[in-house]
């Protein structure tokens, strides 16, 4: 993942005297996994998915063309073929993503759910970088669990989560689909856009650390 997470970084460089971004890497992956399953998008579908301002939405629409991921016509931005496999490259790492309710475990109002494959697993040791990336975004919490055995586990530990809720243990596999030492994280918040945006965040601070090593 190590070219597809420099692809991010090059989406987010200022340009010799722009003014300063309002998104980040998070907001570019979200675009390009949103515009990987539209045919296309409109600038206000992309402010209202990213919760940026149309002159934000502009830039990072110019930057994504500048390296040849996305292109645009009256209909709207679409991904070209170079975008589609950065896409499939990170749909492939991250392949399900989803809300969970209000459970146990969790403090905020809305929980996001990501799934990671287990290649990485070996990179999340306790799970308090990840919470550190979290919290960066402006999540209130952060878990990170293992799928093992059928069961979720805390990363660190062999102690299974929602041993007392089972019917959300079993939503979230069914919402999931993991495989054995699949990695999933969850971060909360009361604000539904930073609960998802800093599970972003986390998931590529994964991705990252496991190219570091």
């Amino acid at each position: 993942m190590y070219q597809q997470i420099k692809t991010l970084q090059k989406v987010v460089t200022r340009k010799r005297n722009s003014t300063a971004l309002t998104f980040s890497m998070p907001h570019v992956l979200k675009s390009i996994l949103y515009l990987y399953n539209q045919k296309y998008v409109s600038r206000a579908s992309f402010c209202q998915e990213l919760k940026i301002g149309e002159g934000a939405v502009r830039t990072l629409i110019s930057h994504l063309k500048e390296l040849g991921l996305v292109e645009s016509i009256k209909a709207g931005t679409f991904l070209t073929s170079k975008g589609k496999k950065l896409a499939e490259k990170f749909h492939t790492a991250m392949p399900s993503q989803t809300f969970l309710k209000k459970c146990c475990l969790t403090n905020g109002k809305y929980n996001y759910v990501i799934l990671l494959k287990g290649e990485h697993v070996d990179d999340i040791g306790n799970g308090m970088q990840q919470r550190d990336f979290a919290i960066l975004y402006g999540a209130s919490d952060s878990l990170t669990l293992i799928f093992r055995d059928g069961e979720f586990v805390f990363s660190g530990d062999q102690m299974r989560c929602f041993a007392d809720e089972i019917k959300i243990r079993d939503n979230l596999i069914e919402s999931l689909e993991p495989e054995n030492e699949d990695i999933v994280i969850i971060t909360s918040s009361d604000d539904k856009f930073v609960a998802e945006i800093s599970a972003i965040n986390t998931a590529i601070g994964t991705l990252a650390t496991h190219e570091k090593h």
